[in-house]
């Protein structure tokens, strides 16, 4: 027994001797906790022991248990078994690893409740289980009213700081069972089974009244909160998770429409007609926006950390929206209706036509500061639409500007739900020269196997991992990994929502390759005299071992 045996099984060598080494080296099955008594006396018999991808638990005298895996072989002499030699590896650090993995792949790391992914999950068990029994469950959505104004005025701490204390006040007034999640930005959703109408409805309004009483300060500003709710009693098993989540949702915009901080009680059976003339009211205002052109492009630089990125200025192309007087809408408020309506397709085309022909006016016009690349957003949905690929080369053809300055972006959830459409789509475009960009990578935790297989170019690590990187360990553990999967792939980093100097620094330190935020650059118009002039100057030398990890990379 070496040092390390003794540190694993708490036992010196000295006091191990005499003892069996069944009573030391005890296995037990990682899923059934059993313990496995012959594996010993299988080995002394010849018999091998491969156990590297098996993780077992090793039970220590104090009847304590170990992760490790095991491999094993037996010794001989003369052709004889004359004993055997065990290695044991702990595996209780790789263990705690993929525990917080599983965590985040199914949890919002900001307010510690299910994420939407879990949440859907969660419901369509409901669903199911509603074939098996009848129940009566009620689906609760609720959309904080205040929230852009603390986020706007002083800035993502506070509505950091907001979001936290609306999660505990709203955990606090349900039932053990019920799930609360954060679905989104500001948005959570309640799934409460067993659940009459009448209990929903006294819930609701609990919820509602502890978020009104909610007392909000941040520098010595106070604030009212308030929250628009919808809820939907589930009693029909054929519905699908989008039809109830449509409906909810749509149960809460009419709480919204009907004047905020209130309740909207809806039967599945009775929102059809209101979700009618909600889709229609986004959709002839989206409509309307795009034959009056009230669409508009905006400008976000990205920056370099590294010495050896390409020369020139990126920069990535964002879509903005001003109602009939003039107002700009923000696209957290119709980015997820023109998604939820179908007409997502309709806005990437005017994205792609309008940017195009802002580029070639540019270029005809000499404009100082030469643009490398300019990242546009597509949506999931442009996947499906078969014409889009021809919709892009022709507007290529129509304004000349060379497809390599393109990279469009697609998140990351939207590629690998039609993972064949979107390899396909970019397979097509990438012919002609084009780049893609895979956004919010990392938020979905998939297995990354698609990346095997997927035709991108960068890899955007998603914000919410890298804006607390610095007081967060686990979050900067996330922005490794993430950095190291690029390299293994060949892929360039990109890292959102870089809000200080100091992020980008560590970043830089850790190898990724470019930074964007709005400690780097806020979004500007853009237009036929737009400069990208967003730099850093950072002072320090990258790190030898960064740079020997990215030269082998």
């Amino acid at each position: 027994m070496n040092g390390a045996a003794e540190r694993l099984l708490g036992l010196q060598s000295a006091d191990a001797k005499g003892k069996p080494l069944d009573d030391l080296f005890r296995l037990a099955s990682e899923e059934t906790g059993e313990e496995d008594s012959a594996y010993l006396a299988r080995l002394l018999a010849g018999e091998a022991f491969d156990g590297n991808g098996l993780t077992q638990r090793l039970v220590r005298q104090d009847q304590s248990r170990i992760a490790v895996s095991l491999v094993a072989a037996p010794l001989y002499v003369d052709q004889r078994v004359a004993g055997a030699v065990l290695v044991f590896h702990d595996r209780t650090t790789e263990q705690e690893f993929l525990a917080q993995l599983s965590w985040h792949a199914t949890h919002d790391t900001l307010t510690s409740l299910a994420n939407r992914r879990e949440f859907e999950s969660r419901l369509g068990a409901s669903l199911a289980g509603l074939a098996k029994r009848p129940a009566t469950h009620a689906l609760m959505y609720l959309d904080l009213d205040q929230f852009k104004i603390v986020n706007d005025t002083c800035g993502h701490a506070a509505g950091d700081e907001l979001l936290r204390k609306v999660s505990t006040a709203l955990r606090q007034q349900l039932r053990p069972g019920d799930v609360l999640a954060r679905l989104g930005g500001d948005e959570f959703g309640i799934l409460m089974e067993n659940c009459p109408a009448e209990l929903a409805a006294t819930t609701a309004e609990t919820l509602r009244k502890a978020v009104e009483e909610l007392h909000f300060v941040w520098n010595g500003r106070a604030f009212n909160i308030s929250v628009s709710i919808g809820v939907v009693g589930l009693t029909d098993a054929s519905m699908t998770i989008e039809e109830t989540l449509r409906s909810v949702d749509v149960a809460c915009y009419m709480a919204k429409e009907n004047g905020r901080n209130r309740i909207q009680l809806q039967q599945v059976g009775d929102i059809e007609l209101e979700q009618r003339m909600g889709e229609m009211a986004w959709v002839q205002r989206l409509r309307e926006a795009l034959e009056q052109n009230r669409f508009c492009i905006h400008a976000q630089e990205i920056v370099p950390l590294q010495d050896d990125t390409p020369a020139g200025a990126h920069v990535e192309l964002l879509v903005r929206l001003t109602d009939a007087d003039g107002n700009m809408i923000a696209p957290g408020a119709f980015i997820p209706a023109a998604e939820r309506y179908g007409l997502m397709p309709l806005v990437d085309r005017w994205m792609v036509r309008s940017a195009f022909e802002m580029l070639a006016l540019r270029d005809r016009a000499g404009t100082d500061g030469a643009i490398a690349t300019c990242a546009i957003n597509l949506s999931g949905a442009s996947f499906g639409d078969d014409s889009f690929v021809d919709y892009v080369l022709e507007q290529f053809e129509r304004t000349d500007i060379a497809p390599s300055l393109i990279c469009f972006e697609v998140t990351e959830t939207s590629a690998i739900a039609d993972l064949d459409r979107a390899t396909h789509f970019m397979t097509a475009l990438r012919a002609h020269g084009c780049r893609f960009s895979l956004d919010d990578f990392g938020a979905g935790m998939s297995s990354f196997n698609y990346l095997k297989t997927l035709p991108v170019d960068y890899l955007k690590i998603d914000g919410g991992f890298v804006k607390d990187m610095l007081a967060d360990r686990i979050d900067r553990a996330m922005v490794e990994m993430i950095q190291h999967i690029g390299e293994v792939t060949g892929k360039r980093t990109i890292a959102e929502f870089v809000e200080s100097r100091e992020i980008a620094v560590a970043l830089r330190t850790i190898g990724v390759d470019y930074a964007q935020g709005f400690g780097i650059a806020r979004p500007r118009p853009f237009d036929v005299h737009f400069r990208a002039t967003a730099s850093l100057d950072f002072g320090v030398e990258i790190p030898a071992a960064t740079r020997s990890r990215r030269a082998a990379g």
